[in-house]
């Protein structure tokens, strides 16, 4: 009798044991579940961070992608532009950049390859920083400008302050102020105003108040030129002209149509040659279109100034 009630007393507690057992393998599996489940629909505070950040650099690396394959079909237009110009010019085939360009590429692409993600995004936070920068300092120059001009009062209305043609897409700039090639003696020469492409018969404006002090004669190198004197030291010249809609004399306002565009004088086609004189000083042009330009507008003008483009004269 005792020995079977030691012996029940033996398999009832075997029994709890294994109940405990499979009691605790289904509460583990049941966590088990619950913690995949929750993983798979909700982010923790560290994968949700890492994949805010992960969508932060996606947006970046796509904005640099778009900008970088439009300055890339923008340099591929110019080198074309330059290649053809060279070979009108000289004849040959002109030294081939884009061997340099690649070596460059590959270096630059070697020595960020070993750069992490962090110090990537460090140096492009520093690059965007800095272009932000220099951005706002142009900005707070041009309202600071804009500003004394107002303070002018109508002083300002005899500042050259407008281009001498409608350029609105600021794509009739062929050549800007500085040392340029000559397209007739294939020589470095100083050009002191700058260049706008335009059809022959084109309406040339006056670009601020003033009287026509003079208007040459079409046989100069220069060809059929006007030039105004605006007072306090400034006058403007328009040159290559077909034609002169005013007379010696007379008082004109900016935006009034002067003359019509040429291809009068030493020219090689149908241009503007446009100069502005400060105290009998010649100063380059594109810093007087402050009136019609925003930051934005004046920055791309300077660049494409600065383009190394060809001139017609």
């Amino acid at each position: 009798m005792t020995q079977n009630a030691s012996h029940t007393t033996k398999r009832a507690k075997k029994r709890r044991i294994i109940g405990l057992i499979f009691r605790l393998f289904a509460w583990v599996s049941a966590a088990l579940l619950y913690y995949t489940g929750f993983a798979l629909l909700f982010d923790t505070p560290e994968e949700y961070r890492m994949r805010e950040q992960t969508d932060r650099l996606r947006s970046e690396y796509e904005q640099l992608s778009s900008r970088y394959d439009s300055l890339e079909m923008i340099l591929d237009n110019i080198t074309e532009r330059d290649q053809s110009v060279f070979r009108i010019l000289f004849e040959t085939n002109p030294y081939d950049l884009d061997i340099e360009r690649q070596e460059q590429r590959l270096a630059n692409y070697e020595k960020n390859i070993s750069k992490t993600k962090k110090q990537l995004l460090l140096e492009l936070s520093t690059k965007i920083d800095d272009l932000n920068k220099r951005y706002n300092e142009l900005e707070q120059s041009w309202h600071k400008i804009n500003e004394l001009s107002k303070n002018m009062g109508t002083k300002v209305n005899s500042i050259p302050s407008i281009q001498p043609v409608i350029n609105k897409q600021l794509t009739l700039l062929t050549a800007g102020y500085g040392t340029i090639l000559n397209p007739f003696y294939r020589t470095l020469k100083s050009h002191q105003g700058i260049d706008y492409t335009v059809g022959e018969g084109s309406s040339i404006f006056a670009t601020a108040d003033g009287i026509i002090k003079e208007i040459s004669d079409k046989n100069s190198t220069l060809g059929k030129t006007i030039i105004i004197d605006h007072g306090n030291g400034y006058q403007t010249s328009y040159s290559h002209l077909l034609s002169a809609g005013v007379q010696r004399g007379q008082k004109v306002q900016r935006g009034d149509i002067i003359a019509l565009s040429g291809n009068s004088g030493l020219s090689l086609a149908p241009h503007l040659h446009y100069e502005v004189r400060y105290n009998g000083m010649r100063i380059d042009p594109i810093h007087y279109f402050f009136m019609e330009l925003s930051p934005e507008e004046y920055q791309r003008i300077i660049r494409i100034a600065q383009s190394g483009m060809q001139s017609f004269d």
